[in-house]
């Protein structure tokens, strides 16, 4: 019957007689295991936000630009070429029965002054559908209406950045702003958003009907133009299909050939944000793969440092063998010291691990996230480690002839 609590006593004497050699061997699995949870932890932070980034931009989302202008055979890239139309907006509904709604943008970036601050911020020209559009909701207040975009009425709804750089802690629904000089009445406050995927800040904008952003502040080359057309399918699924009636539509529409180049581009928002969360989830992986190798550098390290021990310990083990010691006593204890020198720098590590996370978050500003799951995995392969790096050099001590081990200097 082999005695449990005197092998571990046994094996926690052997290794408080080499301190020093014990902290060392220990080191590579404590770099091993917190190495893997804070780089975890980076990607995990980075995934989390750009998902995040994700759910702010709105689902299922598509975007339509108008197309490139030439000039002495120079192409200016797209969107310098006015050709959509409020009207393309308006077929975009009610003719693709994919899409589940669209609004116009014609947009600009103005100055806005409130009593004796003011505040250089993106302007938005565009219809109610855009809340719906970007899954955008009021904080306060109402969103104008169709009547209002009809009657090209001055009023606004302002992003949160806005509403701190102009008004502080006041209330700013009510109250009358001026962009570009022209008063605008506040009906509404957009609720918080945060940044995009590009790192913009999207609540430092101002809402205003899309006629009015045409007629009274930005004008417009031609009547009815919009810079963009913001689409919403009706699910994940119906993206392919709403991608394929628009771009049909726009072509029957702007009277475009079957060999002409198109005059606008139709951009999959939706696809291009989730391969970017994809990535990295990736990097994640990557990282934590990477940061594993040092966990078999510290399984190594212990393997030779118990080699060294069992060389050192030959005639410790043949009294113990001479004096009744079965095989698995001596193979259990050399285990149970690899195993225990593995979990303590696993515990050291997991200290060290979360630590590092938190002053990359502090001092860079790094998103970070600790996940459980990541210790959990860290801590049972620092374990696994031990135990398998630590069986080789128990069996051989297993093997040893009594006689031969007292014999030995």
């Amino acid at each position: 019957m082999i005695n449990i609590p005197s092998t571990f006593k046994i094996s926690f004497r052997a290794l408080r007689v080499n301190k020093m050699r014990s902290a060392l061997t220990m080191l590579g699995i404590i770099i091993g295991v917190g190495a893997v949870i804070a780089m975890v932890a980076v990607g995990t932070g980075a995934s989390r936000k750009i998902a995040q980034q994700i759910s702010s931009m709105g689902s299922n989302l598509l975007i339509i630009l108008p197309g490139a202008t030439t000039a002495g055979g120079v192409r200016m890239g797209a969107g310098t070429q006015p050709t959509l139309t409020m009207g393309d907006t308006e077929a975009i509904i009610k003719e693709c029965p994919a899409v589940a709604d669209a609004a116009p943008i014609h947009n600009g970036v103005a100055q806005v002054m409130f009593g004796h601050l003011n505040w250089s911020t993106g302007v938005i020209g565009t219809t109610p559908s855009l809340l719906v559009v970007r899954e955008w909701d009021l904080a306060a207040g109402r969103s104008f209406t169709t009547q209002d975009v009809k009657s090209a009425t001055k009023v606004c709804l302002l992003g949160q950045t806005v509403v701190d750089n102009l008004f502080g802690e006041q209330d700013p629904v009510g109250q009358t702003i001026r962009i570009k000089n022209v008063p605008f009445m506040v009906i509404g406050v957009l609720a918080k958003k945060g940044q995009n995927a590009q790192g913009q800040d999207q609540d430092d904008t101002i809402m205003i009907p899309v006629t009015t952003a045409q007629k009274k502040l930005f004008g417009t080359q031609f009547p009815g133009m919009v810079r963009i057309i913001v689409v919403k399918a009706k699910s994940a699924e119906d993206l392919a299909a709403a991608e394929q009636q628009i771009t049909a539509l726009l072509k029957q529409r702007h009277r475009i050939g079957p060999k002409q180049d198109n005059d606008f581009t139709v951009r999959n928002l939706t696809q291009v944000m989730q391969a970017a969360e994809q990535s990295t989830k990736v990097m994640t992986l990557l990282l934590g793969a990477i940061a594993s190798v040092s966990l078999l550098v510290g399984g190594i390290g212990i393997m030779n440092i118990m080699l060294v021990s069992v060389t050192e310990r030959t005639r410790e083990i043949g009294i113990r063998m001479a004096i009744g010691a079965k095989t698995w006593d001596i193979r259990l204890q050399f285990i149970i010291e690899a195993l225990t020198l593995s979990l303590i720098g696993g515990v050291i590590g997991i200290i060290v691990g979360v630590s590092t996370a938190m002053v990359l978050s502090s001092i860079s500003g790094w998103p970070t996230v600790v996940s459980p799951l990541s210790i959990v995995l860290a801590f049972g392969f620092s374990g696994f480690i031990g135990i398998f790096f630590g069986f080789y050099p128990a069996y051989k001590a297993s093997l040893l002839n009594p006689i031969d081990a007292l014999r030995y200097e």
